[in-house]
């Protein structure tokens, strides 16, 4: 049986050669909750912002494209593409800021909350806290800029032309606001744990 026939099979996989990459080159000593939640806050952050650069980079402009041609047209990204990739994007978002959470909350030894550390920027939380923040930005316009208005562009909910025409601009705008947002975002919590952290 081919694990990469599907989908399970294939994350399934990959967790086994993470498992395997461990055991050969890694130190099992180290193995904690630390490790596990950075490990899977990168994962669901790739998916998060993986999927940002392809609405961004890849789908609005072949949309934009596939106006000009009448077959097959936008309906097909629109129609079998986007709420899909919707889906997984606004979940990703959420199990990132989660897993960022738990996180924040493994690394933080002093009495207190982690979450309170960074988001109120003390002393030692000043850059991942400021990544903390932009994440919950983003993650605030996924949810209540970003899906509300692309279920009334892809017609997911019932709509007028005016509404769907007010949507469009909003929900563009609140996912370029959170692609710039990434950049500092990224270099704030990768930045944290790599030397930027005063």
């Amino acid at each position: 049986m081919n694990p990469l026939a599907s989908r399970i099979g294939t994350v399934i996989l990959g967790v086994v050669l993470a498992i395997l990459a461990l055991v050969i080159v890694g130190n099992l000593d180290g193995i904690g909750l630390l490790p596990l939640w950075v490990w899977l806050h990168a994962v669901v952050g790739i998916a998060w912002v993986g999927l940002l650069y392809y609405f961004n980079f890849v789908q609005v402009p072949a949309v934009g494209q596939a106006l000009a041609d009448e077959t097959p047209g936008p309906a097909a990204i629109n129609k079998y593409v986007a709420p899909r990739a919707l889906f997984w994007f606004r979940w990703a978002a959420v199990a990132t800021w989660l897993t960022g959470a738990m996180t924040l909350e493994t690394i933080h030894a002093a009495d207190g909350s982690g979450v309170a550390a960074a988001f109120s920027f003390a002393e030692g939380y000043r850059l991942i806290g400021l990544g903390a923040w932009l994440g919950t930005i983003m993650l605030f316009n996924v949810w209540v800029l970003i899906w509300p208005n692309q279920k009334k562009i892809l017609g997911l909910v019932s709509a007028s032309a005016e509404e769907v025409a007010k949507a469009k601009p909003i929900a563009l705008m609140a996912s370029r606001i959170n692609t710039a947002l990434s950049l500092p975002m990224l270099l704030a919590m990768t930045g944290h744990m790599h030397g930027l952290a005063a």
